[in-house]
């Protein structure tokens, strides 16, 4: 990641939008101010360790999503409750935090949720399949037995299949984190309705997909559904959507 601080150094900055040197350019972001999170050993360390789980993909990726993830974990791993993750794909978000926090140090159980196929064709609905959606349907196939190799000898639980059929398959009696990642709005609200009632105060859900501009649909679930429950959504540059439990 170290290529980040050499970004184009002789690119022409526009006034008063850029104050100094592109310093990250990556994951729909553009900026110059500081990023040395991506220097500390620590977040290096959890950051290989997710992307360690792609092996065919030699460029960057997404360090700043990763990096808010490892963050907010780090910040509720004192609070009761498990981890949950609802969307998996090869591990990439999980196996950073779990190296970011220690998990095996802290007494807790990372639950991983997903068909470890791909999305379900019946639950993209027609505004979502307007929006580019179906564009995921050839993605994150076949990723099973790789997760239970990635997971093998760390506090994991993982539970296939596809949601909301699998949630009371999850043992989680209270959570403070919960990651949702599965780029259609019929699993995610699923999902968000079912631990709601287990997350801690000052818990944290993490919406990956909320601020991408194919997964409007969800944001719009995600808005009503937060309006219910009066509570507000943190709308990041990364694209993420953050949630803390009153």
């Amino acid at each position: 990641m170290d290529h980040y601080r050499q970004i184009k150094p002789g690119v022409e900055l526009i006034p008063n939008v850029f104050h100094g040197p592109i310093t990250y350019m990556a994951d729909s972001i553009v900026t110059s101010n500081n990023c040395d999170f991506m220097q500390e050993a620590r977040f290096k360390a959890a950051y290989n360790a997710g992307k360690a789980t792609l092996p065919h993909i030699d460029s960057d990726i997404m360090p700043w999503r990763i990096y808010i993830v490892c963050a907010l974990a780090d910040m509720v791993k004192g609070l009761r409750g498990d981890f949950v993750e609802c969307g998996v794909s090869t591990g990439v978000f999980s196996r950073s935090v779990m190296e970011y926090v220690d998990l095996k140090s802290i007494n807790k159980v990372f639950y991983l949720m997903d068909t470890y196929d791909g999305l379900v064709p019946g639950q993209i609905t027609q505004e979502e399949e307007k929006a580019g959606i179906s564009g995921y349907l050839q993605n994150y196939k076949n990723n099973y037995a790789q997760v239970v190799e990635t997971f093998r000898e760390l506090p994991a639980k993982i539970i296939k299949g596809a949601i909301p059929g699998t949630l009371e398959q999850c043992q989680a009696k209270e959570v403070c984190y919960l990651s949702i990642d599965m780029n259609v709005v019929e699993p995610e609200i699923a999902a968000a309705n079912y631990f709601w009632g287990k997350m801690v105060t000052g818990g944290v859900i993490i919406l990956d997909d909320y601020g991408f501009p194919q997964h409007i649909e969800q944001k719009k679930a995600f808005d009503r559904w937060a309006k219910e429950k009066e509570v507000n959504i943190l709308s990041l540059p990364t694209g993420q959507g953050i949630i803390f439990k009153p």
